[in-house]
């Protein structure tokens, strides 16, 4: 049976994500493949490359760096995230990432982006961590309204929290019959409507398409942990969330908040490693 890791997005709430896959590689557990959404992307890949301690590191060094995150950023180049920065000069000059090790790692990793034209989920599966793949990660992680579309292959894509935000039900389609599911919203969380959708639209004229997952977006997310959930009663997923909301916000500056709730993920995936184990060891409940 094939062990799944999936992990959700959330902007700076992912450090939890950060915290968890830190231990995990500490104490050595290995899965045959990552599915990974948003900042879920961007800070699983160093679980394949194996660089323990990477994304706190970096966050923490450019937390208030205006090339990494700022309005400054967003007015010049159309990204609050400055994508040459966060996409080629980090990775490939600044912290290194070890593109070779990511090569080597057998684990597939896989992401998931939201097509422009059509709101649905696109799957890419990454072998290598060249300048194409990075272009799908900051895809997977280019919010609307604040991130211009990555243009790919003749497409247009933008978050993938948008379509598939916990991809689990994806990666059970490829054969991972259990999966260790980590979230960055408490359990037993569930996205309420919202009308800040609303002041999106004229933003967003463009991408009709991205507009009606924005609007419905809390109707297919509820029904994931609702899926979710399910799995973890047939215990075919564990899932690791959040005891309570993380302090934090979806975009953050400050490097001790950042360490906070690193720090948060740490603690839970410590406390979870027996149970975490038994659940990857355990014979199929299926």
């Amino acid at each position: 049976m094939k062990l799944g890791l999936v992990l959700e997005g959330g902007a700076m709430r992912g450090l939890f994500t950060a915290g968890v896959l830190d231990v995990l590689m500490e104490r050595g557990v290995r899965f045959d493949g990552i599915a990974a959404v948003s900042a879920g992307a961007c800070f699983g890949c160093n679980y394949k490359s194996g660089q323990i301690g990477r994304v706190i590191r970096y966050n923490r060094r450019f937390a208030r760096d205006a090339r990494y995150c700022s309005w400054s950023s967003l007015f010049r180049t159309g990204d609050l995230f400055n994508a040459d920065f966060c996409y080629r000069e980090l990775p490939m000059e600044l912290d290194v990432f070890d593109a070779a090790a990511f090569k080597a790692n057998p684990a597939e990793f896989h992401v998931v982006v939201t097509d422009c034209a059509t709101g649905k989920p696109v799957y890419r599966r990454l072998d290598e961590a060249d300048a194409t793949a990075f272009r799908w990660i900051q895809a997977s992680a280019s919010m609307p309204v604040v991130s211009r579309p990555v243009a790919i292959d003749g497409g247009e894509y933008l978050d993938g929290g948008l379509s598939d935000g916990i991809p689990l039900a994806y990666f059970e389609k490829l054969g991972y019959g259990r999966n260790l599911v980590v979230t960055t919203r408490p359990r037993g969380y569930r996205k309420l409507p919202s009308w800040k959708h609303c002041l999106t639209r004229p933003l967003l004229l463009r991408h009709p398409a991205v507009y009606r997952a924005l609007r419905t977006r809390h109707e297919w997310y509820n029904r994931t942990l609702e899926y979710i959930d399910a799995r973890v009663s047939a215990g075919a997923a564990f899932l690791l969330a959040p005891e309570a909301p993380l302090d934090i916000s979806r975009i953050c500056h400050d490097p001790s908040r950042m360490q906070a709730v690193y720090d948060v993920g740490r603690s839970h995936a410590e406390r979870a490693m027996d149970a975490i184990t038994a659940f990857l060891s355990a014979p199929s409940a299926e």
